[in-house]
C-alpha cells in the first residue's frame, strides 16, 4: 500500500563538475508505503523523474532508521512522521520563490560528474541571505537501474493507455452531444424563422397604430395649447399678488440672514481662538512624547547590553557544570578503584595466614599496596578540595546572577512605567488631534453655511432689483396708457364722426397690448413654479378705442 502525499513539476537548478548550471522543470514524487515483511514498517520514497526524458530516474527510499541517521548528520528539529509534510512545504517554497529576481529558496541538483548519467546526485534545499548559503537539507539520491526504469516506463505506458481510454470515451460524448446538439440548433434555427416573420407582421401593425395616436395626439395638443392661454389670463392676477408677499417675506428674510450672518462671525472667531489653543497643546504634547521615545530607546539599549552579559555568564555557568560533571565522573572511577583495592588487601590478608612461609615476599608486595593506597587517598583528597572550590564557585556565581536579574526586573519594571505614560500622553494627542478635527469641521460647516448664506443674500438682491425694475416699468407703461387714452378721447371730441369701415370699437385688447402680448419677456419673480414667457395687461386697464395714434408697437423693459 502506498500513499502518495506529493507529484508536481518543481523547477530547479542543476549542477555538474566542469559545466555551467541550468535550470530546469523536474517532476518531483513523494509516497509513503506501508511494508509488512519482515516487520511492519513505513518508508518515504522520493522519486524525481523527468516528462521529456524517459530515462531520467532518480530514487530514495527513507526508512526510520535512516531518517535518525540523516537527522544526526543534519541536524535536523522534526520526527520521521512530520518529516514529509516539512520537505514539501519547503519545496513549495523554492516553487513560489522561483519567479522572483533574487529568490530566497532554491532546490539544487548537484552531481560530482560531468554529466547526468548513472551517477548519484544531491537534492538540496538551500536559503540565500546576503552573508551566505545556508543548506536546509540535502538528500543524496542513486540512479534508477534498468528494471527500475522498465518499471517506471511500464507505469508511464499504463497510465498513458487509461488516459487514452478515458480520452475516446469523452471523445463519444462529446460527438454524441454534438449531434445533438446540431439537431437542436436546426430546430432552434426555424423557430427564430417562425418568430422573425411573426415580429415584422407585428412591427407593421404597431406603426400603424401609433400613426393614428400620433395624429389623435397632436389634435389634442391643440386645444390643450389654447386652454393654456385662457389659463395664463387667470394666472397673471395670482402672480402679481404673489409678488407683492414674496417681496415682504425676502425683505424680513434678508433681516434675519444678516442676524445669523453676525452670529456665524462671532462663533468663526471663537473657533480660530480655540483652534490656536489646541495647536499649541498639540506641540507640547509631540515634545513630552518625542523625550519620552528617546528615554525608552536608551533604556532598551541597556537592557539589550544587560541581556547580553547575561548571555555570558550563562555560557561561563554552563562551562563550569561541565567541569564538575568530568570531575564527578573521575571520583566515581576513583572510588571503583579504592573498592577494588580494598577487596585486594581482604584477599591478601586471608591468603597471610596461609602464606605465612613467603612472609618476607607478602610484607614486599604488602608495602606496595600499601604505597597504592596512599597515592590514592591523596588523589581523593586532591579532588574534594578541587569540588569544594568549584561548589563556592558556583555559588558566587550564582548570587550575581541573582542581582543581575533582580537589577533587569527594575528595568523592565522601569520600562514598562515608562510605556504606559507614553501610551497615555498618545492617547491624549489622539483624543487632542480628534477634538481638533471636530473644530475643523464645524469651522469649515459653518463657512460653508456663511458662503450659502451670502449667496442668498446675493440672489435675494438681485431679486429685489428685478422687481424694483419690473414695478417702475409697470408705473411708466400705466402712465404712458393713461396718456394715450386721454388723447384718444381728445382726438374723437374734435373730429368728424368716424366712417363705418375705418372705426372699429374692440371689446377686448387694443393694438398696443397685442404687441405688448407678443413681445414682452417676464422676467423669473422667484415665485416657484412657471411663468408664460408672455402675457397681457388688458384686464386691469381702460380699453379705448383704436385709432392711428395708437398703431405704435410699445417696446418692452430694457434691463
Amino acid at each position: 500500500m502506498s500513499q502518495v502525499l506529493f507529484r508536481q513539476l518543481v523547477p530547479l537548478l542543476v549542477k555538474c563538475r566542469d559545466c555551467e548550471e541550468r535550470r530546469v522543470n523536474v517532476r518531483v514524487s513523494i509516497e509513503l508505503q506501508a511494508v509488512s515483511n519482515p516487520v511492519h514498517r513505513k518508508d518515504l520514497v522520493i522519486q524525481l523523474t523527468d516528462d521529456a526524458d524517459p530515462f531520467f530516474l532518480y530514487n530514495l527510499v527513507i526508512s526510520e532508521e535512516d531518517f535518525q541517521s540523516l537527522k544526526l548528520q543534519q541536524g535536523l528539529l522534526v520526527d520521521f512522521s512530520a518529516f514529509p509534510q516539512k520537505f514539501i512545504d519547503l519545496l513549495q517554497q523554492c516553487t513560489q520563490e522561483q519567479g522572483k529576481e533574487i529568490p530566497r529558496f532554491l532546490l539544487q541538483l548537484v552531481s560530482t560528474a560531468a554529466i547526468l548519467d548513472h551517477s548519484p546526485v544531491f537534492l538540496n534545499v538551500v536559503e540565500t541571505n546576503p552573508f551566505k548559503h545556508l543548506t536546509h537539507l540535502s538528500l543524496k539520491l542513486l540512479p534508477g537501474n534498468d528494471m527500475e526504469i522498465k518499471k517506471f516506463l511500464a507505469g508511464c505506458l499504463k497510465c498513458s493507455k487509461e488516459e487514452k481510454l478515458s480520452l475516446e470515451q469523452t471523445l463519444e460524448d462529446v460527438t454524441r452531444q454534438l449531434n445533438f446538439t446540431q439537431q437542436t440548433l436546426a430546430e432552434k434555427i426555424q423557430e427564430l424563422d417562425k418568430l422573425r416573420n411573426e415580429w415584422t407582421s407585428h412591427t407593421a401593425a404597431l406603426t400603424n397604430k401609433h400613426s393614428q395616436e400620433l395624429t389623435n395626439e397632436k389634435e389634442k395638443a391643440l386645444q390643450a395649447q389654447v386652454q393654456s392661454q385662457q389659463q395664463h389670463e387667470q394666472q397673471k392676477k395670482e402672480l402679481e399678488n404673489i409678488h407683492q408677499r414674496n417681496v415682504h417675506q425676502l425683505q424680513s428674510r434678508l433681516s434675519e440672514l444678516e442676524a445669523t450672518n453676525k452670529d456665524l462671525t462671532e462663533r468663526k472667531y471663537k473657533g480660530d481662538s480655540t483652534i490656536r489653543e489646541l495647536k499649541a497643546k498639540l506641540s507640547g504634547a509631540e515634545d513630552e512624547c518625542q523625550r519620552a521615545k528617546q528615554e525608552v530607546l536608551s533604556l532598551r539599549r541597556e537592557n539589550s547590553t544587560l541581556d547580553a552579559e547575561c548571555h555570558e555568564k550563562e555560557k561561563h555557568i554552563n562551562q563550569l557544570q561541565t567541569k564538575v560533571a568530568v570531575l564527578e565522573q573521575e571520583i566515581k572511577d576513583k572510588d571503583q578503584l579504592v573498592i577494588r583495592t580494598k577487596e585486594a588487601f581482604d584477599t591478601i590478608q586471608e591468603q597471610k595466614v596461609a602464606l605465612e612461609e613467603n612472609g618476607e615476599k607478602n610484607q614486599v608486595q604488602l608495602g606496595k599496596l600499601e604505597t597504592t593506597i596512599k597515592s590514592l587517598s591523596a588523589e581523593l583528597l586532591k579532588a574534594n578540595e578541587i569540588i569544594k572550590k568549584l561548589q563556592g564557585d558556583m555559588k558566587t556565581l550564582m548570587s550575581k546572577l541573582k542581582l543581575k536579574n533582580t537589577v533587569t526586573i527594575q528595568q523592565e519594571k522601569l520600562l514598562a512605567e515608562k510605556e504606559e505614560k507614553l501610551k497615555k500622553e498618545q492617547k491624549e494627542v489622539q483624543d487632542i488631534g480628534q477634538a481638533l478635527r471636530n473644530k475643523e469641521q464645524e469651522v469649515s460647516k459653518l463657512q460653508e453655511q456663511l458662503e450659502v448664506t451670502v449667496q442668498k443674500l446675493e440672489e435675494s438682491k438681485q431679486l429685489l432689483k428685478n422687481n424694483e425694475k419690473l414695478i417702475t416699468w409697470l408705473n411708466k407703461e400705466l402712465n404712458e396708457n393713461q396718456l394715450v387714452r386721454k388723447q384718444d378721447l381728445l382726438g374723437s371730441s374734435t373730429t368728424p364722426a368716424a366712417q363705418p369701415g375705418n372705426t372699429t370699437i374692440r371689446s377686448g385688447i387694443s393694438p398696443n397690448q397685442n404687441m405688448l402680448d407678443n413681445r414682452l419677456p417676464l422676467p423669473n419673480c422667484g415665485i416657484g413654479y412657471p411663468v408664460s414667457s408672455a402675457f397681457t395687461y388688458h384686464s386691469t386697464f381702460p380699453h379705448p378705442v383704436a385709432s392711428k395714434s395708437t398703431a405704435h408697437p410699445v417696446s418692452g423693459p430694457k434691463w
